[in-house]
């Protein structure tokens, strides 16, 4: 039988806090609550946590801080809430890290179709068997079974969920343009509205870390009015040794 995902509700409000507990029990996760970055240290170290639910106005460390320090050392996904409505509040939120945002007040349904679309874009479901390989472009790799990106200097570089989800997106397609529609309703599924900017920020985090190695500039094509093109040859270097593993038998999800 598979588990209930486990979400992490960070928010110092504890009418929110239960509500939302509530709420999202009945609709068959398993919830835990926190109303600091203490708190919710003390149960990230405690439990595996699918998905992250954070305020981003928490007494103490805020949630951009918190945000950021998460994504430093995991790729656990993280919406965030915020009570202010204006376009920079969201874009910085969405810079440290966060996969997602909604300006409160909300409605729990709308929180809930966004978890669901976030948890279907990266969850239990391991990419098919015959599509975990190992691209390689411009010296760089990217092994899909491992999720693993590698600069030409064979260094790792951290991608959250949505910027792997993008970048493999990207090769799989290149040289082809991808209509930014396409990544809105790909990567945010039916909760992505027309002039939603969330695509951007990814693929402006994206291009930084691509920039951080040798020969990374320019991997990326703006496409104005269109999307978005790979620019360099994408080419397939082997099957995951990750795959291969899960295909003899081994374990496909860390706990």
């Amino acid at each position: 039988m598979e588990r209930a995902r486990h979400l992490l509700i960070v928010d110092d409000d504890p009418e929110i806090r239960d509500m939302l507990h509530d709420f999202l029990v009945k609709s068959g996760f398993r919830v835990s609550t926190a109303e600091d970055g203490r708190e919710m240290a003390k149960v990230l170290a405690q439990w595996p946590i699918d998905l992250v639910i954070l305020d981003l106005m928490l007494p103490g460390e805020d949630g951009t801080s918190l945000c950021r320090s998460l994504r430093a050392r995991s790729e656990t996904p993280v919406i965030m809430l915020t009570a202010m409505g204006g376009e920079v509040d969201r874009i910085v939120g969405l810079e440290v890290g966060a996969d997602d945002y909604l300006v409160k007040p909300f409605s729990p349904r709308e929180l809930l179709a966004r978890i669901r679309a976030i948890l279907r874009r990266c969850g239990n479901q391991e990419p098919a068997r015959e599509r975990l390989r190992i691209l390689g472009f411009a010296g760089w790799s990217l092994d899909q079974g491992r999720r693993e990106l590698r600069t030409p200097d064979n260094v790792v570089v951290h991608l959250s969920h949505g910027e792997y989800a993008l970048l493999c997106t990207l090769l799989e397609r290149a040289p082809q343009v991808v209509e930014r529609t396409e990544l809105l309703e790909k990567h945010r599924g039916d909760t992505s509205i027309p002039f939603d900017r969330s695509i951007d920020i990814q693929v402006s985090r994206l291009r930084r870390k691509l920039e951080e190695g040798p020969a990374g500039s320019g991997l990326i094509k703006t496409v104005r009015g269109i999307g978005y093109q790979f620019t360099v040859e994408v080419a397939e270097l082997g099957e995951s040794s990750a795959a291969l593993a899960r295909g003899a038998g081994g374990s496909g999800r860390a706990a």
